[in-house]
Parts: C-alpha cells; structure tokens; sequence
C-alpha cells in the first residue's frame, strides 16, 4: 500500500514539473525582443532606377510600377535602414497623352512604398524629385542630395532631349530654352510650364529621386 501511495505521489510531481516547465517554456516564448526603431527625416531624397517603362500614350491613372533603391538610406545616426536594391512601388497619378495642337504628354506620378530585401515593407509619401548631377552619391546622414525644387509638384513631360531631363521654367517656350540637365532621363521634369514635344516616355533604367514628403521609422535592416 506504502508503495502505491509513494508511487501516486511520485507521478503527481512529476505531472507538475513537466507542466511548471512547460508553462516557462511557452511564457519565454511570448517575451519577443525588443526592436529600435530610428526616423528617415521628412526631406530625405531615395536615389532609385525605374523597372519598367513609362510612357504618357499607354499608362492609365492608378497603373502601378515599381523602382530599385540605388544607394542606401540610412537614419540621422547613420543606421542602415533601406539597403540598396530594395524596392519602391509608385502609381500614375495623372497620364496625359500628347495633342495634335502640340502640346506635349505628361505623367504625375506618386510613390506609396518600399519593401526591403528582408521583406519589411512600409508605406511612404513621396515625390518625383531630380537629382543633382555630381549629387547622386549616399552619406549616413540620410541619402542624396536633390534640387531646390525637391517641394514642387514636377512630372515627366515629353520633349526632353534624349539622354537629358527638362527642369524648371521655360524662358520663351522653345524647345532649346530648358534650363538645367538632369540624369538619365528620356521624358523630362517640369513644373508649371510646358514644353512642345512628344510623347512623355520614360525608359526602364532611368534614374531619378524619390523626395520622402513624411518621416518613417524602420528598424535596422538585418538580412533575411
């Protein structure tokens, strides 16, 4: 009888035990790590690389497409937050193909996100920006240098040379008083103005800025 009773009793612990550790085992589980976030500053200007073409006669309003990350973005500590090779999504925002009055296509577009290489996606509020020739280089205080005009709402107008990029007002509205050059595109930045021309045609490759209209917060990137 002594040794059912001690045999019980022996089991009863051993029930406890395994449940105590399980219970400390699934609670060690829940308490997740804390994760750093660090801010990319309203202002900072992401260099990027189209992925697919544009183009003011076949794009719609809402098309989406997407760009590369050219150099790094890092936080105002100098933590890389977007490596390079991530991906930015946009959207058309406005598509206007050119008239037979001459009036040249244009494209308004807008940037939504950026998905890391690790899979971290967040959402942004950008702009189309041009990036200053000689400028295009990253630093650890938060990305590239761009224009003056990072704050104007510009878009890509057909009439650019090719190779070049129309930026700024146009003084008499001919096709060779644009004023300034930018890097790699074939439709040009405008603001209010408009230059005669083509169709506004962007090609795959081109680079321009992303200028961030609203500050984010991301963690560290760490690889996947």
């Amino acid at each position: 009888m002594k040794n059912l009773k001690w045999s019980y009793l022996l089991m009863v612990l051993l029930a406890l035990f395994v449940s105590g550790a399980f219970v400390q085992s699934a609670t060690a589980q829940k308490k997740k790590p804390k994760i750093t976030y660090y801010s990319i500053k309203t202002g900072t200007t992401f260099h990027v690389r189209l992925n697919n073409g544009l183009s003011s006669k076949k794009n719609r309003v809402g098309d989406t497409f997407t760009m590369t990350t050219v150099d790094p973005v890092y936080s105002s500590g100098g933590v890389v937050l977007i490596p390079a090779g991530s991906t930015i999504a946009g959207s058309i925002a406005s598509a206007v193909p050119a008239a037979k009055n001459g009036t040249p296509g244009s494209l308004d577009v807008r940037f939504t996100s950026v998905t890391l290489p690790n899979k971290r996606r967040a959402a942004i509020n950008g702009m189309l920006v041009e990036l200053e020739a000689g400028g295009t280089k990253s630093d650890n205080e938060g990305g590239v240098s761009a224009t003056k005009t990072s704050r104007r709402n510009l878009k890509f107008i057909g009439g650019g040379a090719a190779g070049g990029a129309v930026i700024g007002g146009i003084a008499g509205g001919g096709k060779g008083a644009a004023i300034g050059a930018g890097i790699g595109a074939v439709g040009g930045f405008i603001g209010k103005k408009l230059v005669k021309g083509k169709e506004a045609e962007v090609k795959s490759g081109t680079e321009f800025g992303v200028y961030l209209s609203r500050a984010i917060s991301l963690p560290r990137y760490s690889t996947p």
